[in-house]
């Protein structure tokens, strides 16, 4: 089981995230923003978009939208996109 433990809103719908296991990296939401649906729209205003904060473990914005931290870093795995905090 991994979690959000730190999050950082950054520009053009990325998040920088730090898991429980010491992986960290940005991810890109444009794409999941662009498509259609109630709990995506109002994220598209970067000033909502940037209200993230860690709720469970998870990202969650005040819509009640969140992610799911286990395939999100899954995802973030898979397409090289964490690093190591704690290797020296």
């Amino acid at each position: 089981m991994v979690d959000v433990i730190r999050i950082r809103a950054l520009a053009n719908y990325r998040l920088w995230l730090r898991f429980t296991d010491g992986w960290e990296g940005e991810w890109d939401l444009s794409s999941l923003l662009s498509q259609p649906g109630e709990m995506v729209i109002p994220l598209r205003d970067p000033v909502m978009f940037a209200r993230v904060f860690i709720e469970m473990g998870a990202p969650t914005w005040p819509t009640g939208f969140d992610l799911d931290p286990i395939n999100l870093y899954m995802q973030m795995r898979d397409a090289g996109k964490l690093t190591n905090s704690q290797a020296a």
